[in-house]
């Protein structure tokens, strides 16, 4: 029983990672454009794309979990999936020469966000297809679970 409710738990954890990896991306897509996320110095700062970094919620390392299974013991099981931190990207701002934008510096170049729309798109695909992946696994755990309980009628 508790190994049929781990598999929910492991599926919510990547669902809930996803759903909040999906929303970075649409944020990095819907300020592709923005020259002025904030101020600083009377100075326009451009939007800088944000990342979101997972990791495993288990507390045991690969080896421990792999020698449990491996003999059989139920100690060291899998927990999922947790994002450990959103970051922001540190590669360059793209300049662009436009001396009549409102946010040009004194030499005419106003600096866009590091945001590439292409490869948002192609991470927003990743990111639904794991999502896709986790609802696939959640329905055959549950699934698995309710063929059980029909077994003991």
């Amino acid at each position: 029983m508790s190994s049929i409710s781990n598999s929910f738990n492991i599926s919510a954890s990547g669902l809930t990672s996803q759903r909040l990896r999906m929303d970075v991306i649409s944020s990095n897509i819907a300020n592709a454009d923005t020259t002025r996320a904030s101020v600083v110095n009377g100075q326009a700062v451009p939007y800088k794309r944000k990342m979101v970094v997972m990791s495993t919620n288990e507390t045991s390392n690969f080896a421990d979990v792999l020698q449990s299974k491996m003999t059989g013991s139920s100690q060291a099981t899998g927990e999922g999936v947790k994002v450990s931190e959103i970051t922001e990207d540190t590669s360059p701002l793209k300049p662009v020469y436009d001396p009549t934008h409102p946010d040009a510096d004194e030499n005419g170049y106003v600096y866009y966000p590091n945001v590439d729309t292409t490869k948002e798109m192609i991470d927003m695909i990743s990111a639904t297809r794991s999502y896709e992946a986790n609802v696939t696994a959640f329905n055959a755990a549950k699934s698995i679970f309710s063929k059980a309980l029909q077994i003991g009628k």
